[in-house]
C-alpha cells in the first residue's frame, strides 16, 4: 500500500500548521478593525446616510410619522450588519476549530471571514482610515475570489471540470482590478448595467454548475451529500439575493426606512445560507440529509410565489371589477379566495415536488400504462427487462435499477438502467411468477443511508406482478438457448465418439486381422505348391492355417463382443447376466491344489417375471454396470454372497442395485478404477451417458451397495 514519507508528511503539517496560524491573524485582524468601525457607521448614519444617502450602500431613507425614528433606524441597520458577520464569524471559528488540518476546511474559514466581514455596508461607511479603507477593499477581493475558489474546488481540492480553472483565473483577476480600482472596476470601464448582471448571475450559476457537473462524477456517496449542502446553501443564497435585489428599487418600497430595514434583513438572511451549509459540508462527520430540507425548500418557496401572484391577481382584477367598492372588501374578497386556493395549491406542488426527487410513485397505474405501451412494441424479450428496469429507475428516480436471473446455476445481471454508486448498497425485490421465484430486482437507493418509503414498496409491488411473466419468458429463452448449447455439444461430443470408435475397429482390422488374412492368402499358395512335392510337409503346414483361422476367428468374435455382447442378443438382458454369473462362479469354487477351498461366492439374481423390452444403449448400459460390478466384488470384495435385483420402480425406468457383504468400498474402492475395469467413474459415465444415474454406498450392515436408475429407450 502505497504511504507518504514521514518527512514529507511533517513538511505538509508544518505548512498546514503555518496556514492556519495566518488564517487566525487574519481573522483577528479583520474582526479589530471591523468592530472598530461600528462608532464610525453609527455617526455616518445618523449624519449623513438615512437623511442624503450614501450612495449604493445606504440610500436616502424616508421616516413614516409615529413609526421609525432616525436613531432607531442605525441602531437597526448596525445590528443586521452585525447579526451577519456574527454567523460568518461563527461558522470561521467552528471550521478552524473542528478542521486544522483540512485545506477545504482552512479556505471555506477564509471565505467567511473575508465575505462576511465585506459584504456588509458597515465596512464601506465606518471605515474611517486610509489603511482601514484599503484593508477592506483587500478583504473584499479576498472574500470573492476564496468563495469562488471553495465552489471550485470542494470537497476533493481539484478543478473539476478542468476548464474551470481558467474561469477561477478571469474572476480573480476581475476581483483583482476592483481593488485597484476601489471597487469600482465597472464605472472606470464604464460597462453597462446589463453586462454588469450577466457578469454576477453567470459567475454564480458557474459556481453551482461546478457542484452539480462533480455531484455527477463524484463516486462517494460522502462527497455528494457534501456537494448537496454546498448547492443548496449557494443557490438559496445568490438566488434570493437576486430576487430581492429587486426590490430594493425605490419604485418598490419608496424610500421608506421600515421596509429598506426589512428587505435589508432578508437579504442579509439569505447569504447567511452560505456559512451554514458550508460548515455542514466541511464537517462531514454528522452530516445530516439534506432531501427533505430540499423538498420543504422548494415546495414553500413555489406556494408563496404562487399565493403572492394569486392574491396580487385577485386583488387587480377584483379592484378593476368592482371599482366602486370599498378596497379592505376587495382584499378581504381576495384574501378568501387565495385561502381557499391554499390547499389544493399545497397538495398539487407537493406532489410535483416529490415526483420531481423521488418520482411517480404515487400513480403507478400510469407507470404501468407507460410500460404496457413500450411492451406492445415489437421487441426482443431481453430488451423488455431493459425497459422495465428503465421504468422503475425513472419512476422512482433511483440511480440503479437491474433485474437477475439464475443462469447455469449462478445469479447474473441481465438487464441494467443507471450506473452503480460503490458504496451504495442494492436492495433486492424477489420475482415471483405462478409460486415460483424466477429472479431478483435490485434497486439502489437515492442517497446513502436513504431507505425507500413505504409507496414505493407499494409502487415496486404493484409492478413487479406485471414483470413477472417477461421475466419467465427471458428465462425460458435462456433456457432453450442452454438447451440448444448442451445439444450441440452432445452431437459434437456424439460424432466424436462414433468417429473415435470407428478408428478403434479400423486399426483393429488393419493392424490385426488384416496381416493374419493375407499372411493366410500366402500359407495357402504355399501349401497348394507343397502337395505335389511333399505332402508330409503340406499337411504341417494346413494345421498351423487351421490354428491360425481359429485365432482369426476368435479375434473377430472378441471384437464383435466389445461392439455389443452376443449373449443380450441370444438370452436377453436376464439371461445374459444369469450366464455371466455362471460363469464367475465356476473360478472361486476351485482352488489351487495341496490349498484349502477358498470361501464359495454365491450370486443371487432378482428380476420381474416379464421384463419389458429395452433400448439398445440402455440394455448395453445395465449390462456393463452389472458385470463389472460382479467382478469388482469378485477380484476385491471377499464377499461370500451378491445380489443383483432388477425392477422396475416406474413406468419407463429401470433401476439396478447389486449387493455383497464384502469388505465394502473403504478398502476396495481405490482398486476398481485403477486396474483396467470400468471402474466407479465409468460406471456413472456409462449411466449418464442414456440420461440415467448412478452411485454407490456403504450400508450399515457392511459390504458396498452399486446402484444404478437407467431410462427405458423402448
Amino acid at each position: 500500500m502505497f504511504t507518504i514519507p514521514r518527512s514529507r508528511y511533517n513538511e505538509s503539517m508544518d505548512k498546514l500548521k503555518g496556514y492556519r496560524l495566518l488564517v487566525w491573524a487574519f481573522f483577528a485582524v479583520t474582526a479589530a478593525l471591523y468592530f472598530n468601525c461600528i462608532p464610525g457607521y453609527y455617526e455616518a448614519l445618523l449624519a449623513e446616510c438615512i437623511p442624503r444617502g450614501c450612495g449604493v450602500s445606504v440610500p436616502a431613507l424616508t421616516l413614516n410619522q409615529g413609526g421609525w425614528t432616525v436613531t432607531e433606524v442605525a441602531l437597526a441597520l448596525i445590528a443586521v450588519d452585525c447579526a451577519f458577520t456574527g454567523v460568518f464569524y461563527v461558522s470561521a471559528a467552528i471550521l478552524l476549530w473542528k478542521s486544522p488540518h483540512e485545506p477545504m476546511g482552512l479556505l471555506a474559514a477564509t471565505a467567511m471571514i473575508a465575505f462576511g466581514t465585506s459584504f456588509p455596508s458597515l465596512v464601506i461607511v465606518g471605515s474611517g482610515s486610509a489603511f482601514e479603507h484599503s484593508w477592506f477593499l483587500g478583504v473584499s477581493a479576498a472574500g470573492w475570489i476564496s468563495i469562488s475558489l471553495f465552489c471550485l474546488l470542494f470537497p476533493t481540492g481539484t478543478f473539476v471540470p478542468a476548464w474551470s480553472r481558467y474561469a477561477m483565473a478571469v474572476i480573480a483577476i476581475v476581483d483583482l482590478l476592483s481593488l485597484y480600482y476601489g471597487r469600482n472596476v465597472w464605472q472606470a470601464i464604464e460597462l453597462p448595467v446589463f453586462l454588469q448582471f450577466v457578469w454576477y448571475m453567470s459567475t454564480t450559476f458557474l459556481l453551482i454548475f461546478a457542484q452539480i457537473y462533480r455531484f455527477r462524477k463524484i463516486s462517494s456517496p460522502e462527497q455528494r451529500q457534501q456537494t448537496k449542502w454546498v448547492v443548496y446553501g449557494v443557490g438559496i443564497s445568490f438566488l434570493g439575493f437576486a430576487f430581492i435585489s429587486v426590490l430594493f428599487d425605490p419604485a418598490f418600497y419608496n424610500g421608506k426606512a421600515g421596509s429598506f430595514i426589512y428587505l435589508n434583513a432578508a437579504l442579509h438572511l439569505c447569504l447567511s445560507a452560505i456559512p451554514v451549509t458550508l460548515t455542514l459540508a466541511v464537517l462531514r462527520r454528522r452530516l445530516w440529509d439534506i432531501n427533505p430540507l430540499v423538498r420543504r425548500t422548494i415546495v414553500y418557496g413555489a406556494l408563496t410565489a404562487s399565493v403572492v401572484l394569486l392574491y396580487s391577481g385577485a386583488v387587480v382584477y377584483l379592484g378593476k371589477l368592482f371599482d366602486s367598492w370599498n378596497p379592505f372588501v376587495v382584499s378581504l374578497i381576495a384574501t378568501g379566495f387565495v385561502a381557499a386556493a391554499f390547499a389544493p395549491i399545497k397538495e398539487w406542488l407537493q406532489r410535483q415536488v416529490n415526483r420531481l426527487l423521488k418520482g411517480r410513485h404515487d400513480d403507478p397505474y400510469a407507470v404501468l400504462l407507460e410500460l404496457g405501451n413500450q411492451l406492445m412494441q415489437p421487441i426482443a424479450p431481453d430488451a423488455m427487462l431493459n425497459a422495465i428496469a428503465g421504468q422503475v429507475k425513472n419512476g422512482l428516480r433511483l440511480p440503479f435499477a437491474g433485474i437477475a436471473i439464475g443462469i447455469g446455476g449462478q445469479e447474473a445481471m441481465i438487464a441494467e438502467a443507471g450506473e452503480r454508486q460503490e458504496g451504495n448498497e442494492l436492495r433486492g425485490f424477489p420475482i415471483i411468477y405462478q409460486g415460483k421465484t424466477l429472479g431478483t430486482l435490485y434497486v439502489a437507493s437515492r442517497s446513502e443511508g436513504e431507505l425507500l418509503s413505504a409507496e414505493d414498496n407499494k409502487f415496486l409491488e404493484v409492478l413487479l406482478r406485471h414483470a413477472g411473466p417477461h421475466v419467465n419468458n427471458v428465462d425460458m429463452l435462456h433456457g432453450m438457448r442452454q438447451l440448444a448449447e448442451d445439444l450441440q455439444e452432445s452431437r459434437e461430443t456424439l460424432v466424436l465418439a462414433r468417429e473415435e470408435e470407428r478408428r478403434r475397429i479400423r486399426n483393429n482390422l488393419h493392424d490385426d486381422l488384416a496381416p493374419r488374412l493375407a499372411a493366410l492368402a500366402l500359407n495357402t499358395s504355399t501349401v497348394r505348391k507343397q502337395i505335389e512335392r511333399d505332402p508330409a510337409a503340406a499337411v504341417a503346414m494346413l494345421e498351423e492355417q487351421r490354428q491360425a483361422i481359429r485365432a482369426a476367428i476368435e479375434d473377430i468374435r472378441t471384437l464383435v463382443h466389445d461392439l455389443r455382447p452376443p449373449a443380450l442378443d441370444q438370452l436377453g438382458l436376464v439371461g445374459a447376466i444369469r450366464a455371466r454369473m455362471d460363469e464367475m462362479e465356476k473360478p472361486v469354487h476351485r482352488s489351487p491344489e495341496g490349498m484349502p477351498d477358498s470361501p464359495a461366492l454365491r450370486f443371487v439374481m432378482e428380476s420381474p417375471a416379464m421384463l419389458e423390452s429395452l433400448g439398445a444403449a440402455a440394455e448395453v448400459a445395465a449390462y456393463r454396470i452389472v458385470t463389472e460390478s460382479m467382478v469388482n466384488v469378485v477380484k476385491h470384495a471377499k464377499a461370500k454372497e451378491c445380489k443383483v435385483r432388477l425392477s422396475l420402480p416406474e413406468p419407463g425406468c429401470l433401476f439396478i442395485e447389486i449387493v455383497d457383504d464384502g469388505v465394502g468400498l473403504s478398502e476396495s474402492g481405490r482398486k476398481i478404477g485403477s486396474t483396467g475395469g470400468i471402474g466407479l467413474f465409468s460406471m456413472k459415465e456409462r449411466a449418464a451417458e442414456i440420461g440415467g444415474e448412478c452411485g454407490f454406498e456403504l450400508p450399515s450392515t457392511g459390504g458396498t451397495r452399486v446402484w444404478a436408475r437407467l431410462p427405458i429407450q423402448g
